[in-house]
């Protein structure tokens, strides 16, 4: 059979596993065979890019770029991401067209030295390359040593195994995704410790217009999930969130309502802001977008500067 949808994806095993699940659920809603699809493995600047954070390389869209660019030469029909991976600013002619179920989104410590970052001896190192979980980890503990911590899910766990670090925090959904939930040593309170705008759901970026792909999808789409991420997106936006901001957002859909809790936070985890909101659900862009006008008026212009 001639494959007629090719899903394009980075080659980590989590990536690929998120690409196996968005063409299990279209094979299930449509019927289709396997043999209908192609999973084509693109490598990003962003897996290349090691040796440095990513918000010295570029931010954001070194995970999304290069796959795009195939999208937008129709090397690919559709591309499937980690939602927190994504800029806020799509290309031209590009949509988030679906929204997968969403896994949890706490984060998970794995502790070598402790189970707890609680637990950790004074002045254990914590591996993280997220700007976000590094400035949540100073703000419990400014007596750690904080370390940059890149690489897929099975480097990180590797260099804690190496013992470059004495415990590192992932996200538990990926962890979940890649039947690795027995590493986990502690989960991370919503409350305490929220998570990146977008973590645990997965998105698929397609060509604006491509009304065939769009049908395809529309039947695979989880509509909570998208209300959530659309207010989490927002709040990000209003920000000009990247990874060169600790940003976090959390928003949940009950019934047709909409509950939303954001967080700013200095890199030395010394000041946060936090901000709570609620409303229609078919209004989450709106509300997002306002809880970010809020929580920018509390911190006051200057919180972000120099912060890149």
């Amino acid at each position: 059979m001639q494959t007629i949808l090719r899903i394009g994806t980075r080659g980590s095993p989590l990536a690929l596993a998120q690409a196996h699940e968005t063409q299990a659920r279209l094979m299930a809603a449509h019927g289709m065979p396997v043999e209908a699809f192609e999973v084509v493995v693109i490598s990003t600047s962003g897996d290349r890019i090691q040796d440095r954070p990513l918000s010295e390389a570029g931010g954001k869209g070194l995970f999304t770029k290069e796959i795009e660019e195939a999208l937008l030469a129709r090397r690919i029909d559709i591309a499937v991401h980690s939602s927190k991976d994504m800029p806020t600013v799509l290309p031209d002619g590009l949509e988030l067209s679906a929204f997968l179920p969403r896994e949890d989104a706490r984060d998970a410590f794995v502790g070598k030295a402790a189970k707890t970052i609680a637990g950790l001896p004074h002045g254990a190192k914590v591996g993280s390359s997220s700007l976000r979980r590094q400035a949540l980890i100073r703000r419990m503990r400014p007596d750690l040593d904080v370390v940059m911590f890149r690489g897929n899910v099975q480097t990180r766990l590797r260099k804690l195994d190496e013992g470059v670090a004495d415990g590192t925090i992932l996200a538990y959904a990926g962890l979940k995704r890649l039947g690795l939930e027995d590493v986990v040593t502690d989960l991370m309170p919503l409350d305490s410790f929220p998570p990146a705008p977008g973590q645990g759901a997965i998105c698929i970026e397609s060509r604006v217009g491509d009304l065939d792909v769009e049908r395809m999808l529309t039947a695979i789409h989880d509509v909570p999930t998208g209300q959530a991420l659309a207010c989490e997106r927002a709040f990000l936006a209003a920000l000009d969130g990247s990874c060169r901001t600790p940003i976090a957002g959390h928003a949940t859909i009950s019934g047709e309502t909409v509950f939303f809790g954001g967080l700013i936070i200095s890199p030395d985890g010394a000041q946060s802001h936090e901000v709570k909101a609620e409303g229609p659900a078919q209004n989450a862009a709106r509300i997002g977008d306002d809880a970010a006008r809020t929580v920018r008026a509390k911190a006051g212009e200057k919180f972000f500067d120099g912060w890149a």
